[in-house]
């Protein structure tokens, strides 16, 4: 019989996390899709918008692409749909009156906010459970996660690249 009040070991710890990490991104892609839905939009446009918001400023469709992991024509097509939603807007660069900078429309900001609201309440009633020290870890944890899996991305975008 198991000692209820041991310690998980280690391995069984790192293998929790791994299988509930898998479950948090099947969860999170199911989340974004209804939002995206909910919205409108494609989820990828969903995540574009996201990826706007965070910026100081404007980007450029090619910064765009490389940040979603599209194509320049599919990060083309995705501004376009912005643009045409109204939901961006298209500058030319005041460095280069070649290239148009993309940024979101004062109005954007409100519309996916609102959307956000209740999902920010629930899942700050999950955080508010957790102590500012455990809330550190989390935040470290999900920092470093998402770098890894940005290099991971881009290792296998690559290799996709060397066989074709």
């Amino acid at each position: 019989m198991a000692d209820e009040g041991r310690a998980p070991e280690r391995a069984e710890l790192l293998a929790r996390i791994e299988a509930e990490s898998r479950g948090h991104y099947a969860v999170w892609t199911l989340f974004n899709q209804a939002l995206a839905d909910h919205l409108g939009l494609h989820p990828t446009d969903l995540q574009c918008l996201g990826i706007l918001d965070e910026q100081e400023g404007p980007l450029g469709t090619g910064e765009i692409a490389r940040l979603t992991g599209l194509t320049p024509g599919s990060a083309t097509r995705l501004v376009d749909r912005l643009v045409k939603a109204g939901l961006a807007e298209r500058h030319t660069d005041p460095t280069d009156r070649r290239r148009a900078l993309v940024s979101l429309t004062p109005g954007s900001l409100a519309t996916i906010r609102a959307a956000w609201d209740e999902p920010s309440r629930a899942f700050g009633e999950v955080l508010a459970g957790y102590t500012d020290v455990q809330l550190a870890v989390i935040g470290d944890y999900l920092r470093r996660v998402s770098e890894v899996g940005r290099a991971q991305a881009e290792r296998l975008r690559g290799e996709a690249a060397g066989r074709a």
